[in-house]
């Protein structure tokens, strides 16, 4: 998966993994967050479960990849059809970001220990979705995005003051290269016409007009 060319340039991750835990009717219901990047990942992430908790009688899970989500995967693991795996997708898929951004690389497993109370295939579907609703309220979480790096020449008397004044003006500068004859300065933008423009237009004014910006490549950054 080439996420270099995908049609988004952002989406949110998580920070970290998580573990959070309800109980309802006498079931336990323990929700697993990781940030995962391929389905090889998830899935050994899953076997993980499968032997720490060999007595739960249920490991669901689901798993959405890549910045434009293409890979959704879930599993009812032994549940009616579509009571635990459809909704903990769907929590996933259709959870809603502060700046409108969406949820991706990430992996949800919930263990279930059977309390001896049948909650019948609606009681089912709500468990699972709170169960990762839940989760992901408690977990932290970040913005991922793609940027444009940037970069031109410039000796090296000037380069360190190019730096800081790039850092003063909100850009986020990638390490120099310090060449014999010259220094390398690299600027990562995100990756949007409007924001290469008004980066041009910045180190025109920057530099005197001295400085020719090259686009070198994108890279995903998180934005913690």
């Amino acid at each position: 998966m080439n996420t270099n060319d995908s049609a988004a340039t952002r989406y949110t991750t998580l920070t970290s993994d998580s573990i959070h835990e309800l109980e309802i009717k006498r079931s336990r219901f323990i929700t697993y967050l990781f940030r995962v990047e391929t389905e090889a990942a998830a899935r050994a992430h899953i076997a993980a479960l499968r032997k720490t908790h060999f007595d739960a009688r249920h490991h669901c899970s689901a798993f959405i990849l890549g910045p434009d989500r293409i890979v959704q995967r879930s599993n009812d693991d032994g549940e009616p059809s579509g009571t635990a795996g459809i909704p903990m997708l769907d929590a996933l898929a259709k959870r809603e970001m502060p700046d409108a951004s969406v949820l991706s690389d990430v992996l949800a497993v919930v263990v279930r220990y059977f309390g001896g109370i049948k909650l019948g295939a609606g009681g089912l579907v709500r468990a699972y979705s709170d169960a990762v609703s839940s989760g992901l309220e408690n977990a932290q979480l970040h913005l991922r995005q793609r940027l444009r790096i940037f970069a031109f020449t410039a000796s090296h008397a000037q380069a360190a003051r190019y730096e800081n004044e790039l850092r003063a003006a909100g850009y986020q500068v990638e390490p120099t290269e310090w060449q014999a004859q010259h220094a390398i300065v690299r600027i990562g933008i995100p990756d949007t016409e409007q924001a290469a423009q008004e980066l041009h237009t910045h180190i025109a004014t920057l530099t005197s007009g001295a400085a020719t910006l090259n686009s070198t490549n994108t890279q995903w950054v998180d934005l913690i």
